[in-house]
């Protein structure tokens, strides 16, 4: 049975990879993701504005009474340019992670600002990532900024990132797009190897009992794979680029929907904090239980069968299946 696949140009022996999680946090769980058979791993992401938050209280708590005297300036020299707290941390998990396994490790980033965006970036190249999954989480709150400026504010990212390291980059981008197709290719035109699709969102619920915002999180289930289902179909065959299915995996089931697609990796997270990493071999195993079933020993004789790209009237198909959806429901 051959389930080797291509993602970002990084070859891997099968297409189940662990996305982003509280399980790829820190080395020991890298490893355990690995020896439970991860294709690869990719990290949590790098949030710029909470790195700057812990450098900020670390250096304030090492310059605290540096100005009591006056002599004391010659001692305390200036800490604008040290490595502190947090990042540093994160790049040394990466580093081991890089030296100790034999799996791609993926760095994952989300900036604030252009010169975070790309110093980052190279930090994360010289740690040993194989490559950047950046994640473009943003919700645009100002109503006179247009949807526009903003998807070219990340066209702009992408393109600067791109151009500052020579890692594969991918693309993490949310389904809420005016024209998720064209955009997706803009992402590409400006340097991206690849496409996450799709980013969840996680809005804040209310505590009735402190009248706070509070968190909310729910683990992902297999209803959540049709949006995703829908462009990567529309996109596979059509942009060049790898694409990289997540969010509703749950079984072996949702990984064969997703290569039948177009997909060229099926990422998950929900699966493994339900099951544990161990998850994965059963995903693996599921899948080439359905693929002998239907007589498939090749990944690759199945993969994008159903893709929009070999349809012909893509447009009409697909709403043809939503007034079908609608008018056949009999509850």
């Amino acid at each position: 049975m051959k389930l080797a696949t291509d993602y970002l140009g990084l070859k891997l022996h099968h297409p189940i990879v662990a996305s982003a999680s509280p399980l790829s946090h820190d080395f020991d769980g890298i490893r355990r993701l690995e020896d439970a058979g991860a294709a690869a791993v990719v990290m949590p992401s790098i949030y710029e504005e909470e790195i700057e938050a812990e450098d900020a209280v670390y250096l304030a708590l090492v310059e605290q009474g540096s100005w009591t005297q006056p002599e004391a300036q010659g001692y305390f020299p200036e800490m604008t340019a040290f490595r502190v707290g947090g990042l540093e941390a994160r790049l040394e998990t990466l580093r081991r992670a890089a030296d100790a396994c034999a799996i791609p490790v993926i760095a994952s980033l989300n900036g604030s600002t252009p010169h975070g965006w790309t110093s980052f970036a190279r930090d994360l190249e010289q740690a040993g990532a194989a490559a950047i999954e950046l994640n473009l989480y943003r919700v645009p709150t100002d109503p006179h900024e247009s949807g526009a400026t903003v998807e070219q504010r990340w066209v702009d990212t992408v393109r600067a990132v791109s151009a500052a390291v020579g890692l594969p980059i991918a693309v993490k981008l949310g389904p809420w797009l005016s024209s998720p197709g064209h955009h997706a290719m803009q992402i590409v035109e400006a340097g991206a190897k690849g496409l996450v699709l799709f980013n969840r969102f996680y809005e804040p619920d209310i505590d009735l009992e402190t009248l706070t915002p509070k968190p909310s999180l729910e683990l992902s289930t297999p209803y959540e794979i049709r949006q995703a289902l829908l462009w990567i179909s529309l996109l596979a065959g059509r942009i060049k680029a790898s694409l990289a299915a997540t969010s509703g995996v749950s079984s072996g089931n949702e990984v064969a929907k997703y290569l039948l697609a177009g997909a060229d990796v099926v990422m998950t997270a929900s699966s493994l904090l339900r099951h544990g990493p161990t998850h994965i071999d059963v995903l693996r195993r599921e899948l080439e239980t359905w693929m002998e079933s239907r007589g498939f020993d090749d990944v690759g004789r199945f993969r994008g069968r159903l893709a929009a790209a070999y349809l012909h009237e893509r447009e009409a198909l697909v709403r043809a299946q939503y007034i079908r959806t609608l008018t056949t429901y009999r509850g």
